[in-house]
C-alpha cells in the first residue's frame, strides 16, 4: 500500500499545523528565534525533506502517478495518462469549452480521502512509537484542536481578525489566493516532438549528408543534396505526427478558476470588510452565509444550527453536510468542522478562520494533481522505446564496424574507393537502412484508426495510447448492479409477521384488511400490511415523475435510485403514496450511504389518519402529536440486531424472540441464495421529550442515529430482483476462454452476490465447494505460487479446474499479504460482496501488485477511485459523469461491448506487430546489405540511399497503415492475455521472421535481379567482387554508372513488388490467407490493402519514370520483365509463409510453432 502515500503527504503537509514552517511568532517556543509567519497550510515538504528512516517508509505518500497508474510493488507499471487532445474523448457530457470540475475533482478527492482513512486505520493498529515522523502527514490537527488553539496558532482573533499590516505581510510572503497555472514544459515538449524516436538520428544524418555535399564534396554531388533534403523533410514530418499525437491542453484549470468566488466578507481590525477572494490570507476571519462559496479552506469557529455546506463539487454527493464547530471525523477531508475551498454554504451562517489558501488548499492541490503533466510511459510507449533501442543499438554497432573497416583496411589498401564524403554518406546509409522511418507515421495512424473502429462499435476510448493495454488485461473486476444486471429492479416478495408472501399476495392481503375494517371491526383488524406500505412509501428517496403520474403504475417514470424505485412502485401498488404524505411530514432525513448501509427518515404526524396506517395496533392511541416516527430501511445484517420487536400478522408489535429471529434469518438467506437483494424495513416511535436538539440543530443527526441503534420494530422484509442481462453468461464464457478472469465486486449480501454470480457464469461450481475466507491460510503456503511466479496466462483457456471463493468486505479487512497471494494466484472465480468504495480501491491495488493488469467496470460516483486506479477503467454509458470522467473507456450500449473492447485491444497489438513485421524486411534488412557489401566486399552500392528513404516513407508507409484496418483473427479471443514486459512488441521471434525468413528472401532475390541485369549487360559479377572500384578498361565508366543506376532501380522495384506479397502474408500470424481472405468475406476483408499497393506502384513510377528527376536522383526506368519476375518470387514467398503457418497451426509445440511470431 506504500505506493499511494506520497500523494497524501503533499496534501497533508500543507494542512498540518505541526510542520516547522507553520509556526508563527505567537506559538513558537521562546527558546528559538522568531521565524516569519508561516501558517500550517503553507508548509512544503519538498523544501525541507525529512531524513529517510524506517518509520518514514510507513508514511502516507501522495504521488500523482499513483492515482493515475494505480501501481504498486513490482507490478508492471502502466502509464495511465489523461489525453485531452484532439484525438481524445473527454466525457459524453463534456462541452468543448473545457472540463467540468464537478466530474474531475471528486475522483481525486475521494481517492485521497480513502487513502487517509486507510492510513489512519493502519496507524491505529500499528500504534507506532515514533509518532513524530508521521505527525505532519496524518495527525492533522486543525479539525481536532480546540477553537482557541487554532486561533492562537494562526495569530488571529475570533473577534478582531487580522490587522491590515498582518494581512499585507502574509500576502507578500504567501502570494495571492489563486490557483497557480500548471507548470509549462512547452520547450521540452517541442524538443520531444522533434527528437524522440528516430528524430535525432534523422537530423544527425541530414547534417552529415549536407556536409558531405558541401564543403567536403569535390565536386558536390546533387544526389547527396537531394538525400539531405529528403531526410530533413522526413524529420519534420515525424515531428508533425508526434505533435498531432501528443497535443494536449489544460482545460481543467480554467474551469477551476471560475469556481472560486470573486468577493468575500472578512473581519479585519474588528471591522467587517468586503475583500477580493484573491486577497484572503491564512488567519483571516471569514463570514459565510447561505449562498456564499468558500474562497479558501476554513476551520469553523462559530456555526448556526441550520448551517450546511454543499461539497458536491469535491465529493460528487449532492446531500449537504451540517457545519459543526467540533470534529466529527479523524479524516481531515471528511470532518464537518472544516470548510473546503470551492464548496458553498447552502443554509445558515458560519464564521471561520482561514487555514489554507491558493494551491495549498485541498481544492488547489487536487486541481494541481488533475493538471499534472503525464509521468511514465504507457505500455505501448515502452514497447516502441524498446524497439527503438534495439534498432539503434544494431545501427550504431554496424556504423562502428563500417568506420573501423574503413579506417583499418579500406583507407590504406584502397584509398580511392571510399573518401570521407562517401564514408559519411555510407554511415548515414547504414542508419537509413536500419531505421524504419515510416513507423511513427504508421503507428499514429494505427492508433487513430483503431480508436475510430472501436467508436463505430459503441466503444469510446478517451486515451489512444491506453487502447492497447486492453490486450494484456488478465482480470476484470465488475460491479453488479447496472453492469451485470439490468438495473431494472422490482419487488417480488415480502415478509410480514415472519411469514413470506409474494408481492401479489401482499396486495390481496391489504385489500382484505381494508375490507374487514369496512365491515365494522373498529380498527381491531390487522394493519400489518399498512405498516409495510407506510414504511416503504415514506422511508424512500424516490419520487414519481409528475408528467407520467396519470399512466398505469408499471409505465410511470420514477426519479431516484433503482432500489428506491422498486420499493416505491411496490408501495404504490399497495396504496397511494400521496395519502401517506398527506398524513406525515418529514422532520429529518439521512440518505443511504455505503458505510451505514441504511436510510433514515424521521416523520411527524400531520393528520390523525396516518396513525392507523403506520403504527401497530394500540401504539397509535398513545402517540402524541409532537412525537415522531423514526422509519429506517437498509441491510438486514446491520438492522436486524437493532430490532427488539416485530410486527405480527395481527398488526401488533411483539417481542422478537430467537425463534422468530431464526425464521426471519432463514427467509432472508433463502431469498439471498436465489439472487435477490433483501432489505429490512423498521420503525420506532420516538417521544418528543427524548430528543433534546431542535429540528434545525446540527446535533439532531447524532441523536437520531443513537435512537436507531436499538429498540426498532421490524415491520418486514422485501426481496428485490434485478435480473442479469441476457448476454452476460456468454460474455463471461468468452472472456474466460480468452484467459481473463472475471471477478464480481458488489455491495450486495454475500448469498445474493453468489447467486447472481452463478446466473452470470462467474461462479460455475456448486455451493458445496465454494470456499470462504477460512480457506485462506494466514501463513504463506509453500505450495502457493508467489506473486512473482504467477503468470496471468496460466489462467487461460487450458485451465479446466475452476476454483471459487466468496469474500465479504469484513473478510477483506482481516486479510494479510499471504492470504492475498493465495486468493489471487489460486482462485479463478472470486466474488467480493458487501464491499465499500474503499475496499474496491484496495481490491484493484492488491491485484495489480501481483503482476496482473486490471480492468474495472462501474457506473456510480463511488466507483470512480477504483476506476481511476485500475489499469483500464471502463464506465457504462448510462453511468454518472464522475465515473465517465474517471474511466479510460466508455461502453455506450452494454457490458457485452467489453468483449469487443478486448478483441480490439488485442487486435491493435497484433496489427502493430504486423506493421513492424511488414516494415523491417524491405525497410531495414534489405536496405542494409547493399551498404555492407559495398564496404566489406568492394561491390557497388546496388541500392541508392535516396531510394532507401523512398521505400521507408512512401512505398511502404501507406501499406503499413492499411494493416491497422485488419480485422481480428479468429483465434484472438482463444489466446491468453499478453504478459507485459515478457510478450514484447518486437521480440526475437519477430526478428527471426522479419530478418531470417522474409528479409533474407527479399534481399537475396533483389541482389540476384540486380546483378543478373548487370551480367546480361556486360558487367559480370566476378568483375565486381572485391573490385573496390577497380574496373577493367573494357568497361566504360559512364556506361557502368548508367547500368548501375538501372540495377539500383531494379533492386528497388524488386523490393516494392515483393512487399505486396509480404503484405498479404503478414495479415495473419497463424491463419491461412484462405481462412482470413482479404476479399469477399465481410468478417475478414480489408479493401485498403489494394489501394496501398497501387499507391506504392504510383510512387515507384513517380521516382523512376519522370525524366527531370532521373539525373538528379540517379534513377532510371526498369525493363518490363523486372516488374513481373518479382511477382513470381513474391508468390513463392507467400506460399512458403502459408506452409509455415500450416505447421504452426498443426504442431504449435513443434520447432516451427515455437519460432512463430
Amino acid at each position: 500500500m506504500h505506493t499511494h502515500r506520497h500523494n497524501l503527504a503533499q496534501l497533508l503537509a500543507y494542512t498540518s499545523p505541526s510542520n516547522p514552517r507553520c509556526q508563527s511568532e505567537v506559538f513558537v517556543p521562546h527558546t528559538q528565534p522568531k521565524p516569519a509567519f508561516s501558517p500550517v497550510p503553507m508548509a512544503d515538504p519538498d523544501l525541507n525533506p525529512p531524513a529517510s528512516t524506517a518509520s518514514e517508509r510507513n508514511r502516507v505518500r501522495w504521488r500523482p502517478d499513483d492515482i493515475e497508474l494505480g501501481a504498486s510493488g513490482g507490478a508492471p507499471v502502466l502509464g495511465r495518462t489523461r489525453s485531452h487532445g484532439s484525438m481524445s474523448i473527454h466525457s459524453l457530457r463534456s462541452n468543448a469549452g473545457g472540463a467540468d470540475p464537478s466530474a474531475t475533482l471528486p475522483i481525486q478527492y475521494r481517492t485521497i480521502s480513502i487513502d487517509i482513512d486507510d492510513y489512519n486505520r493502519r496507524n491505529r493498529i500499528a500504534k507506532k512509537a515514533d509518532k513524530a515522523a508521521t505527525t505532519d502527514l496524518a495527525d492533522l490537527e486543525w479539525h481536532t484542536m480546540s477553537v482557541d488553539e487554532a486561533v492562537r496558532r494562526l495569530s488571529t482573533s475570533v473577534d478582531q481578525g487580522l490587522s491590515q499590516d498582518q494581512a499585507k505581510r502574509r500576502t507578500a510572503e504567501f502570494g495571492k489566493n489563486a490557483p497557480e497555472p500548471p507548470e509549462s514544459h512547452r520547450v521540452q515538449e517541442i524538443i520531444g516532438y522533434f527528437f524522440k524516436g528516430f528524430g535525432s538520428v534523422l537530423l544527425g544524418g541530414c547534417i552529415l549528408v549536407f556536409i558531405a555535399w558541401k564543403p567536403l564534396g569535390n565536386p558536390p554531388a546533387t544526389a547527396n543534396f537531394a538525400l539531405a533534403i529528403v531526410l530533413l523533410a522526413v524529420f519534420f514530418i515525424q515531428a508533425a505526427f508526434n505533435m498531432w499525437q501528443d497535443w494536449s491542453s489544460s482545460r481543467v484549470m480554467a474551469s477551476i478558476k471560475n469556481m472560486i468566488p470573486e468577493e468575500c466578507l472578512l473581519i479585519r481590525d474588528g471591522v467587517q470588510v468586503s475583500a477580493m477572494a484573491v486577497d484572503v490570507v491564512p488567519g483571516d476571519l471569514l463570514l459565510i452565509k447561505a449562498g456564499n462559496k468558500l474562497p479558501a479552506d476554513v476551520r469553523f469557529v462559530r456555526a448556526s444550527s441550520d448551517a450546511k455546506f454543499d461539497r458536491s463539487v469535491l465529493t460528487g454527493e449532492s446531500v449537504p453536510l451540517t457545519a459543526m464547530v467540533d470534529a466529527t471525523d479523524m479524516n481531515y477531508l471528511e470532518t464537518k468542522n472544516i470548510g473546503l475551498q470551492g464548496t458553498h454554504c447552502s443554509s445558515g451562517t458560519v464564521t471561520g478562520v482561514v487555514v489554507a489558501t491558493g494551491n495549498r488548499t485541498v481544492f488547489g492541490r487536487i486541481a494541481k494533481l488533475t493538471n499534472e503533466p503525464k509521468k511514465g510511459l504507457t505500455t505501448l510507449e515502452r514497447e516502441v522505446l524498446n524497439f527503438v533501442l534495439i534498432i539503434c543499438s544494431i545501427m550504431f554497432f554496424m556504423i562502428v564496424v563500417v568506420v573501423v573497416l574503413w579506417a583499418a583496411w579500406i583507407r590504406k589498401t584502397y584509398p580511392n574507393w571510399i573518401d570521407v564524403p562517401l564514408l559519411i554518406v555510407g554511415c548515414v546509409s547504414v542508419a537509413i537502412a536500419f531505421i524504419p522511418e515510416g513507423l511513427p507515421i504508421a503507428l499514429t495512424a494505427s492508433l487513430t484508426i483503431s480508436a475510430n473502429m472501436m467508436r463505430k462499435n459503441k466503444i469510446l476510448c478517451k486515451s489512444l495510447k491506453t487502447v492497447e493495454t486492453l490486450g494484456s488485461v488478465s482480470v476484470i473486476c465488475s460491479d453488479k448492479t447496472g453492469t451485470l444486471t439490468q438495473n431494472n429492479m422490482m419487488v417480488t416478495d415480502c415478509c410480514v409477521g415472519a411469514q413470506a408472501i409474494s408481492a401479489e399476495e401482499a396486495h390481496d392481503n391489504l385489500i382484505a384488511e381494508h375490507a374487514n375494517d369496512d365491515h365494522g371491526n373498529n380498527g381491531l383488524v390487522s394493519n400489518a400490511m399498512d405498516q409495510l406500505w407506510s414504511v416503504g412509501g415514506l422511508c424512500n428517496a424516490a419520487d414519481f415523475d409528475a408528467v407520467t403520474r396519470h399512466l398505469p403504475l408499471p409505465m410511470r417514470k420514477i426519479h431516484g435510485d433503482a432500489t428506491d424505485q422498486a420499493i416505491l412502485r411496490f408501495s404504490e401498488g399497495l396504496g397511494p403514496i400521496a395519502e401517506l404524505k398527506r398524513c406525515w411530514t418529514t422532520k429529518f432525513n439521512l440518505a443511504f450511504n455505503s458505510k451505514n448501509k441504511f436510510m433514515i427518515r424521521v416523520l411527524g404526524v400531520a393528520h390523525a389518519d396516518g396513525l392507523g396506517m403506520a403504527l401497530p395496533n394500540g401504539v397509535g392511541a398513545i402517540f402524541e402529536p409532537s412525537d415522531m416516527l423514526l422509519t429506517i430501511k437498509g441491510a438486514p445484517e446491520i438492522l436486524l440486531d437493532r430490532c427488539t420487536r416485530y410486527t405480527s400478522l395481527s398488526g401488533v408489535a411483539m417481542t422478537l424472540n430467537p425463534a422468530v429471529r431464526d425464521k426471519i434469518e432463514h427467509i432472508k438467506d433463502t431469498w439471498s441464495a436465489q439472487g435477490r437483494r433483501v432489505l429490512l424495513l423498521a420503525h420506532k416511535a420516538v417521544s418528543r421529550t427524548s430528543i433534546k436538539s431542535p429540528p434545525s440543530s446540527a446535533a439532531l443527526e447524532n441523536e437520531v442515529l443513537e435512537h436507531a441503534k436499538a429498540g426498532l420494530t421490524l415491520v418486514g422484509l422485501v426481496a428485490i430482483v434485478d435480473p442479469p442481462r441476457e448476454e452476460i453468461p456468454s460474455v463471461v464464457k468468452t472472456l474466460r476462454g480468452a484467459g481473463i478472469r472475471m471477478f464480481m465486486v458488489t455491495g450486495d449480501f454475500a448469498l445474493t452476490a453468489q447467486a447472481i454470480a452463478r446466473e452470470c457464469g462467474i461462479i460455475t461450481n456448486p455451493n458445496s465447494i465454494v470456499a470462504d475466507v477460512t480457506a485462506l491460510s494466514r501463513d504463506r503456503d509453500t505450495t502457493t505460487k508467489s506473486p512473482q511466479d504467477h503468470s496471468p496466462s496460466e489462467d487461460g483457456p487450458d485451465s479446466d479446474l475452476q476454483t471459487s471463493i466468496v469474500l465479504t468486505g469484513n473478510d477483506l479487512i482481516t486479510l494479510n499479504d499471504a492470504q492475498w497471494d493465495q486468493l489471487i494466484s489460486s482462485y479463478t472465480e472470486i466474488v467480493f460482496a458487501r464491499t465499500t468504495p474503499e475496499q474496491k480501491l484496495r481490491i484493484v491495488r492488491e491485484i495489480q501488485s501481483r503482476h496482473h493488469i486490471v480492468a474495472m467496470t462501474g457506473d456510480g460516483v463511488n466507483d470512480a477511485p477504483a476506476l481511476r486506479a485500475a489499469d483500464i477503467g471502463i464506465a457504462i454509458g448510462g453511468g454518472s459523469d464522475i465515473a465517465v470522467e474517471a474511466a479510460d473507456m466508455v461502453l455506450l450500449e452494454s457490458f457485452s461491448s467489453v468483449v469487443e473492447a478486448v478483441r480490439f485491444g488485442r487486435m491493435m497489438f497484433d496489427n502493430l506487430k504486423k506493421t513492424i513485421a511488414y516494415l523491417l524486411p524491405a525497410g531495414s534488412f534489405s536496405e542494409f546489405w547493399p551498404v555492407m557489401t559495398n564496404v566489406m566486399f568492394g561491390l557497388p552500392q546496388v541500392l541508392s540511399s535516396f531510394l532507401m528513404i523512398i521505400i521507408c516513407c512512401f512505398t511502404d508507409c501507406l501499406a503499413a497503415t492499411a494493416l491497422a484496418y485488419e480485422t481480428p483473427e479468429a483465434d484472438v479471443l482463444l489466446r491468453p492475455p499478453r504478459k507485459v514486459g515478457v510478450d514484447r512488441l518486437v521480440d526475437w521471434k519477430l526478428i527471426v521472421q522479419s530478418y531470417g525468413f522474409v528479409g533474407i528472401a527479399e534481399t537475396t532475390t533483389s541482389f540476384a535481379m540486380s546483378y543478373w541485369y548487370l551480367e546480361r549487360n556486360g558487367i559480370p559479377f566476378t568483375t565486381l567482387w572485391f573490385s573496390f572500384g577497380n574496373l577493367p578498361d573494357t568497361i566504360d565508366k559512364d556506361y557502368y554508372a548508367q547500368k548501375l543506376n538501372e540495377a539500383s532501380s531494379i533492386y528497388f522495384v524488386t523490393l516494392v513488388v515483393m512487399q505486396w506479397f509480404n503484405l498479404l502474408a503478414v495479415r495473419t500470424r497463424r491463419l491461412s490467407i484462405f481462412q482470413h481472405p482479404p476479399l469477399f468475406n465481410k468478417a475478414t476483408q480489408n479493401y485498403y490493402l489494394f489501394p496501398a499497393m497501387l499507391f506504392a506502384l504510383v510512387m515507384a513510377f513517380f521516382w523512376l519514370y519522370i525524366p527531370p528527376l532521373q539525373p538528379m536522383l540517379g534513377t532510371t526506368p526498369v525493363p518490363v520483365e523486372h516488374w513481373f519476375l518479382p511477382m513470381a518470387f513474391g508468390l513463392v514467398l507467400l506460399w512458403l509463409d502459408e506452409a509455415r503457418k500450416f505447421f504452426v497451426r498443426g504442431w504449435p509445440k513443434g520447432p516451427i510453432g515455437r519460432l512463430a511470431w
